[in-house]
């Protein structure tokens, strides 16, 4: 397969949202460039960290620079699924009933705090992010072109928090964790009072046909035979492994190729590395491989091991 470099406007333009994402969210610039590299290779994104580190206002953040329609849903225990997908009303001057859509039909879904609703709702959502559709009163209806959810999560050991299934963690192509600021980028907080404030200053760094046109560049980005051996090799490392209950699905693998891909897209390459595979590999994996002595799952340290193990081929 052979492949044309990306158009310089394109390369200027993903660095200029890469920077501005990085005057609202301080010091992040690795979690930055892998959310963009997740919503390139068309994943769904879960970012997982306790409140209050910015995981809502990278959400907004992407959402507004990349200029798609967005809705944001505040996930609680009462929520129902219609809360989200929508609700079928009667229409009394057409005699019939007219379906109301949800939060849901949007390019960009904000699911904020998803842990905080019950299974059932979170259940909801399954099909939407599989099939990009959603089925509601007997009729399967489209949903619009970008989609993406992007979901944050509350640590599982918090107060009112219930755990993802693992049918909806696998739906997630990446998990993000931002962390506490280093002190320089908290400081700057702390002088400045927060950055939300800047949030509605923020220009689209695309058109969403310019986001779609990125997308498909992202996927046509060159893999060797040996590269492809090495993830080969990565994922069955993973199978079999005594640390895990189960090893990454092909579903999974796939999903490593994708956003390597992108991840060697962003930063200007036509064809993939396998730096690139190791930069992504645990932000792609963690969320997919239990621990056997324990409940939690794998951490990127583990993922780092089993990297440092799995010669290059």
């Amino acid at each position: 397969m052979t492949t044309t470099a990306a158009p310089n406007l394109s390369a200027s333009a993903i660095e200029s949202l890469i920077a501005a994402a990085n005057r609202v969210i301080l010091g992040k610039d690795t979690q930055i460039r892998l959310a963009l590299a997740c919503l390139l290779a068309r994943g769904h994104l879960l970012i997982e960290d306790l409140p209050g580190v910015g995981k809502t206002t990278l959400a907004h953040t992407l959402a507004r620079l990349l200029g798609l329609e967005f809705s944001r849903v505040q996930f609680t225990s009462d929520m129902l699924p219609a809360d989200i997908i929508g609700v079928s009303i009667f229409d009394r001057e057409r005699s019939s009933f007219r379906f109301l859509p949800g939060p849901l039909f949007a390019q960009v879904l904000l699911a904020d705090e998803i842990n905080r609703a019950t299974p059932k709702t979170q259940s909801a959502l399954l099909e939407a992010m599989e099939e990009r559709q959603v089925t509601a009163e007997g009729e399967t209806r489209a949903l619009p072109e970008p989609f993406f959810v992007i979901a944050t999560q509350n640590p599982s050991g918090q107060i009112g928090t219930f755990p993802l299934p693992e049918s909806q963690l696998d739906r997630f192509l990446l998990r993000i964790e931002l962390g506490y600021p280093d002190r320089n980028a908290e400081r700057a907080l702390l002088e400045s009072g927060g950055r939300k404030e800047k949030l509605p200053a923020l220009a689209a760094c695309f058109e969403p046909d310019q986001l779609v046109m990125l997308q498909r560049e992202a996927a046509a980005v060159h893999t060797s035979p040996a590269l492809l051996d090495y993830v080969q090799a990565l994922t069955e490392a993973t199978r079999g492994h005594p640390a895990f209950v189960h090893g990454l699905s092909p579903r999974a693998a796939l999903g490593v190729l994708a956003v390597a891909r992108a991840w060697a897209f962003i930063h200007g390459r036509k064809m993939v590395l396998p730096e690139d595979v190791q930069a992504i590999l645990p932000s792609v994996a963690c969320h997919r491989l239990r621990l056997i002595n324990s409940a939690s799952h794998a951490r990127p340290e583990d993922i780092v091991k089993l990297i440092k193990t799995t010669p290059l081929p």
